[in-house]
């Protein structure tokens, strides 16, 4: 954790985050990847700062406050405004358009059945199997690709593989014991890969909750972390 100046905010873009959230996650990867910096605050999903809401009523992370005033709310927006500064590892790179379909799906339709089948107690329409099953096929598209290629959309990491992973590993953890013996096995590796990597490490560092007054937390600037 780097403490700076209060002043020292004024300079730096202000990302706020929440850990364990796979929307955050992404944009945090980006951030990193690209070696930029950010002022961090980690917020609280049950007690939302309300320095957050006054720049971004819809009240979900992340949430990008650049030193001009601008704000993106969206997290692939931050990855693309990341990258657009600084690309070393070239996630754009890789088939734009392929990267594009895939990660519409998984915020679309995967993330629905995702959704259902991490809180099926929430949705009791159907069976944790039923909703499993339905996000299955988003898991076999990705499984042909890796069997194909080390990567989504080829043999170099990219930002169809950044914006993902996350979710992924969200799918996985609901039922672990599934996941690991399920007909997967390149799907498996490619997020095994990604829970050992350097960028997981530099992404997922705690970091206590945001208040006001807090010394300022410097996050980023994590260019070449990712190692596969």
């Amino acid at each position: 954790m780097n403490a700076l100046p209060a002043t020292t905010e004024q300079i730096y873009p202000i990302l706020y985050s929440f850990r364990r959230c796979p929307y955050a996650m992404r944009a945090r990867m980006a951030i990193a990847v690209a070696g930029l910096s950010v002022v961090l605050r980690e917020i609280e999903l049950s007690n939302k700062p309300e320095a957050m809401q006054a720049i971004s009523p819809k009240g979900t992370v992340p949430v990008l406050l650049l030193p001009n005033g601008d704000v993106i709310e969206q997290s692939l927006e931050i990855m693309q405004w990341a990258l657009a500064q600084h690309d070393p590892q070239n996630w754009l790179e890789p088939s734009p358009q392929d990267a594009q379909r895939l990660i519409e799906w998984n915020d679309g339709a995967f993330k629905h059945y995702l959704d259902r089948y991490k809180y099926a107690d929430r949705y009791p329409e159907q069976t944790p199997a039923d909703y499993r099953q339905q996000g299955e096929v988003f898991l076999a598209e990705l499984e042909t690709r890796l069997q194909r290629h080390k990567f989504l959309c080829g043999d170099t990491f990219s930002l169809a593989d950044a914006a993902t992973l996350p979710f992924i590993r969200q799918f996985a953890a609901v039922d672990n014991a599934w996941f690991e013996s399920s007909p997967y096995p390149a799907l498996q590796q490619w997020l095994d890969t990604f829970l050992r990597s350097n960028l997981f490490a530099a992404v997922m560092r705690k970091y206590p909750p945001w208040k006001v007054d807090d010394p300022l937390v410097l996050f980023g600037n994590e260019a070449g972390l990712v190692s596969f």
